[in-house]
């Protein structure tokens, strides 16, 4: 936006004045707790947060009650790389906790609303950041994304999300929920935004040792509406979707052919490993990420008669619902009679599953499939 400042400062407050009028859909933390919305750097255009993305002297509480009160004192490094070129963190998105969900239902400030159809749900876990830009709210937002927490909430709101690949954006002083599946990516109302920010927040960052340390090619100044590109569709993917999805899938992919794109088919192993997976590296990595909240090193604390119940209810307490069936989950896989058995061979459908991407990527540009 190339606006002066006072024009700069104009457009916050309005803004602000919407977000309070639109308080309904909870797209923001502030819309719950009444607090008016901070700006990260005077002066700079305003993107919303979320709220697990560190800011230095905001409340960082990835909408867990354990971390109320918790204020940062540092930013994230894709925060000082907003400030670089000339933006701000304006808000804090509402989000699951600890970013453990895909409906936004899980904070515990409360339920985000899909702004296209209240009585859905936006999606999630970064159901905040997509709501805020699909109502207008936001003119951009930064998520994350484990396992679609990015890519899912932007389809059910109608925005554009990405995922960029591991290691391209720095995950320094953002809360970890999976630390070898957690990257930070933009939300936007287009594919050019996308670009835009996306180049913003890359970059090699010393702070993060996964952080990959190679050559970068900017993606704005390159993106070409016109190229022709190989699409690959991956049959059984969608072999048990609805035939809502089937159909509206189905004409997109006629519509590509239309305009000069190159649809090849094919499949891979049982998708359903994809998941089971998933869920056992997610929840084991979580389990381990989480432990620290113990009320003694990190986290509210909760009074207790010892320190064994100091544990159990400092953590019964903190964590909701889903976090603690995830904990759960996680420990379990991790514990003597199990890792082998679960977590291990996780790892090595991992490496089979990256393998049959490779491969098909050989052949295409790029895969399409339902969200």
């Amino acid at each position: 936006l190339n606006l002066s400042k006072e024009e700069l400062s104009k457009f916050c407050e309005e803004l602000k004045s919407n977000i309070k009028k639109d308080a309904h859909l909870g797209a923001y933390v502030e819309q719950f707790t009444n607090e008016e919305l901070q700006l990260s750097n005077n002066g700079g255009v305003p993107i919303a947060i979320k709220a697990n993305i560190n800011v230095k002297d905001w409340e960082i509480t990835s909408c867990s009650n354990i971390l109320k009160n918790y204020i940062s004192p540092y930013n994230a490094t894709v925060i000082n790389k907003l400030h670089e070129a000339g933006l701000c963190g304006f808000g804090r998105a509402n989000m699951d906790e600890f970013a453990m969900g895909s409906s936004t239902e899980s904070s515990c400030y409360g339920k985000t609303l899909n702004p296209c159809d209240n009585g859905k749900v936006p999606g999630g876990s970064s159901g905040g950041s997509a709501a805020a830009v699909a109502s207008g709210l936001a003119i951009a937002a930064l998520g994350t994304d484990t396992g679609g927490s990015i890519r899912q909430p932007a389809a059910y709101c109608g925005c554009v999300g990405m995922k960029p690949t591991y290691g391209r954006v720095s995950r320094y002083g953002i809360t970890a929920y999976s630390s070898s599946l957690d990257q930070c990516g933009p939300i936007t109302q287009n594919v050019e935004d996308a670009a835009i920010l996306y180049d913003i927040i890359s970059g090699h960052d010393k702070m993060d040792s996964t952080s990959a340390n190679i050559d970068y090619t900017p993606v704005a100044p390159n993106l070409n509406s016109d190229r022709r590109l190989t699409i690959a569709v991956i049959d059984n993917y969608i072999s048990e979707a609805s035939e809502d999805i089937k159909t509206a899938f189905n004409e997109t992919i006629e519509k590509l052919k239309n305009t000069g794109h190159t649809i090849i088919h094919k499949n891979m192993m049982d998708t359903k490993k994809h998941i089971s997976s998933y869920y056992i590296i997610a929840t084991a990595e979580a389990s381990a990420n989480l432990s620290r909240y113990d009320g003694i090193r990190y986290g509210n604390r909760s009074e207790a008669k010892n320190l064994k119940e100091t544990y159990l209810k400092t953590k019964s307490q903190g964590f909701g619902y889903e976090v603690q069936k995830r904990i759960m989950l996680g420990s379990f896989v991790l514990s003597s009679g199990y890792y082998d058995a679960y977590y291990i061979k996780a790892q090595k459908v991992r490496h089979l599953i990256k393998d049959e991407f490779d491969t098909i990527f050989k052949e295409c540009d790029l895969i399409l499939a339902p969200v």
